[in-house]
């Protein structure tokens, strides 16, 4: 798939909305929570427009039941992909618009993704070198799966920064 990495919008925060609140109608009483992560979800940031969600729920086997309904509402189920633990849903084919990202209440991967979108958000010059980072490899890669394995080191890298700064942030509230 190309990359299509562009300008911040205010309307992905609407997305993300519009999709969750819908989707909480499908997937009721099995979500305990529902996230806006990645580069859609930090302010200035440039990024692919495909808006990440993370599913928070009770029980991540019952979530399978619903790769018939979801592929009917327009979802490809893409299953662990790569990640154990994981239920992965896309939509929108080659221009994708949404990733679904269902964990398990008790799967360390959420704190990862939130504390890391967290950082960013806290962070608005770690949040421009990241932007920069990938406009240099959207220059240098075409397809997605290029671009993404190019951008594993440095992302590793940024989230064990995330992960530093989260624990002294703790520290802090807990003072407070």
């Amino acid at each position: 798939m190309k990359i299509r990495l562009t300008e911040f919008s205010d309307n992905w925060a609407l997305m993300y909305e519009v999709e969750a609140q819908f989707l909480k109608t499908i997937f009721k009483d099995d979500i305990i929570k529902c996230e806006h992560f990645g580069s859609t979800a930090v302010q200035g940031m440039k990024a692919k427009p495909v808006i990440d969600m993370i599913f928070i729920v009770k029980d991540i086997e019952k979530i399978d039941s619903f790769n018939e309904e979801m592929k009917n509402l327009g979802y490809e189920a893409a299953g662990e992909w790569g990640i154990t633990g994981r239920r992965l849903f896309r939509k929108g084919g080659e221009n994708r618009s949404h990733h679904l990202h269902f964990y398990q209440f008790d799967n360390p991967q959420i704190e990862r993704h939130l504390i890391f979108r967290d950082y960013l958000r806290s962070h608005p010059a770690e949040a421009a070198r990241y932007t920069k980072f990938k406009e240099e490899l959207a220059k240098r890669f075409d397809d997605t799966s290029e671009y993404s394995q190019a951008k594993k080191a440095f992302v590793k890298e940024m989230e064990k920064k995330a992960l530093v700064w989260s624990g002294e942030a703790r520290k802090l509230n807990a003072e407070e």
